[in-house]
């Protein structure tokens, strides 16, 4: 669009075509970290689209990773308009601590995000934490007394 714009136009056809660089390889890592984050809210956006009004399972883990920051892993679970069991990846959040009350807070924003309504949350899995799991302080127990 922008060439076919500068064969009318004077002032574009020296930015377009006579200014700007012809072997842009859009290596930089900002630039290909801003690239996979458009692509990840895309994908995210087409989940949420998929789940839609159904009722999902979260399936969540936290772990250190490789420069030991706390990061925690999302899936969701929900049945597909074909039937079908889905369990798509739906991001890694850094995380302060991994706390309970921490944990619920990322996983709500997440998904507040997307417009995925937390009543509609039917299902929790988690690993063995205890501060994942249990009656009282759990991030279980968080999301059901809600």
């Amino acid at each position: 669009m922008a060439c076919k714009e500068s064969m009318f136009n004077e002032d574009i056809n020296k930015v377009v075509l006579t200014n700007a660089l012809g072997n842009s390889k859009f290596t930089s890592p900002a630039i290909q970290k801003e690239i996979l984050k458009i692509l990840a809210n895309k994908i995210k956006k087409k989940i949420q689209e998929e789940v839609g009004d159904a009722k999902y399972c979260i399936l969540v883990d936290e772990a250190l990773d490789e420069s030991n920051t706390k990061q925690m892993a999302i899936i969701l679970r929900f049945v597909d308009y074909n039937g079908f069991i889905r369990e798509p990846f739906f991001g890694v959040v850094g995380v302060e601590d991994t706390t309970s009350l921490t944990l619920k807070t990322h996983i709500t924003e997440v998904l507040t995000k997307y417009n995925l309504q937390i009543v509609d949350m039917r299902g929790q899995g988690y690993d063995g934490a205890s501060n994942m799991r249990g009656a009282w302080n759990s991030l279980q127990s968080l999301f059901l007394n809600d």
